[in-house]
């Protein structure tokens, strides 16, 4: 095996668990009412714990990265993440599970800066469009994996068992990663060649801010259709249950494939721009249709898969444009801030789109997540003439 095929291998496994790690609470939870004698309410602080201190710690976690290094932490990282979840099987009070999908935030929160710090160095720049993309699909791969894989351990063995198991298939993780850390080369460093901006003020320039924008704006899209599409087909177009779900099924595996179009695209074209715009605005043309106009039911499961498979393959092409962005020695902290869009992002959407179904508007739910798809080309195109201003690039060369 290349030594390319082991660092996406190493990378990618990592990222797998932390992306499956964050959605095996959920179908937990019914065992936990019974055995902790807990409500909803209280279950739901667990789930929202170990995003909340993910997304909290992930931009001084990148600091911390660029400064030392990305390898110990995303062992360090790796290794607690894992560990926590296997604790949980040992929980006698619900407060421990708190404490502990807590803990499993900070160790998840290492995962992006220092993938990506990783990857930026040990990755060749003509390969860099298709590890990004199976970085990112290998953490869907993790998040659609997770649900049905503790279910049915649930039934086989106990809630108990099951997540001692889930946990303990981290630490080989852990330990190949380790074995193997000669292969992970951190990213370049900048050159001393005179002042350098610092970490914060880096990140509040106009760049950094309109990609963070860019990502937080594309996850609440995201997250509206993940939470509400199943709803809004079903009460809008009357479609039956199961067919609104495959609805969204076909929108999700679009976009877990779209995910790897799109590192072909990113690595052989130069257009990154126009083509994030093109794939961004025909996903949300045919969200849309699927909402407004009267198709039928199946239809709606191209139009939907389709839209998915073109948001999917926009996705390497944004993160390469982030790392493209990033000075060097400063893609930790960089991917650290910006992709803490994304966890904010998926929580903002829900809420106020159940507002609006719960006010008779269902119709308008796919009508703002198009909407939102184009506001965040609108981040998109400020941030990269920003880059293109502070570098002194014509727009026509850097496209």
């Amino acid at each position: 095996m290349s030594r390319t095929a082991r660092v996406n291998l190493l990378i990618g496994t990592g990222h797998f668990l932390s992306h499956f790690y964050m959605l095996i609470l959920p179908p937990l939870f019914i065992a936990w009412k019974g055995e902790f004698g807990v409500s909803y309410g209280e279950l739901g602080l667990a789930a929202a714990l170990m995003s909340g201190v993910t997304a909290v710690l992930q931009t001084p976690v990148g600091f911390m990265v660029d400064k030392h290094g990305a390898r110990p932490f995303l062992v360090g990282g790796t290794a607690l993440m894992a560990g926590c979840i296997l604790l949980m099987g040992f929980a006698t009070e619900f407060w421990m599970i708190l404490a502990l999908a807590a803990l499993s935030g900070v160790g998840n929160s290492v995962i992006h800066p220092a993938d990506y710090s990783i990857l930026s160095g040990s990755i060749d720049k003509d390969r860099m469009g298709r590890a990004f993309a199976l970085h990112t699909f290998s953490g869907n791969l993790g998040f659609a994996c997770g649900p049905p894989v503790v279910a049915a351990l649930m039934v086989i063995m106990g809630w108990r068992e099951a997540v001692m198991l889930l946990g303990a298939l981290g630490l080989p993780v852990v330990g190949a990663i380790m074995l193997q850390s000669r292969i992970l080369t951190d990213q370049g460093r900048q050159a001393d060649t005179g002042p350098v901006m610092s970490g914060r003020a880096l990140l509040m320039t106009r760049p950094m801010l309109m990609f963070f924008g860019f990502y937080l704006l594309g996850a609440m899209a995201s997250g509206g259709v993940q939470a509400w599409a199943v709803t809004v087909l079903h009460d809008v177009r009357g479609l039956e249950i199961a067919v609104a779900s495959a609805g969204l099924t076909g929108f999700m595996v679009g976009q877990t494939a779209g995910v790897l179009v799109g590192g072909w695209f990113a690595d052989g074209a130069r257009r990154l721009t126009a083509i994030t715009i093109g794939l961004t605005v025909a996903s949300a043309v045919l969200i849309l249709i699927a909402g407004v106009l009267p198709v039928g039911g199946w239809l709606i499961l191209g139009l939907l898969t389709l839209a998915g498979l073109a948001l999917g393959a926009s996705r390497t092409p944004r993160d390469i444009m982030v790392k493209d962005a990033a000075p060097p020695g400063q893609i930790g902290k960089v991917f650290g801030f910006v992709s803490a869009g994304l966890p904010l992002g998926s929580a903002l959407t829900p809420a106020p789109f159940g507002y609006l179904i719960d006010h008779g508007h269902p119709e308008l739910v796919f009508v703002l997540v198009s909407a939102l798809l184009m506001a965040s080309l609108l981040c998109m195109t400020s941030a990269r003439g920003a880059v293109r201003a502070e570098r002194g690039i014509p727009a026509v060369a850097a496209e």
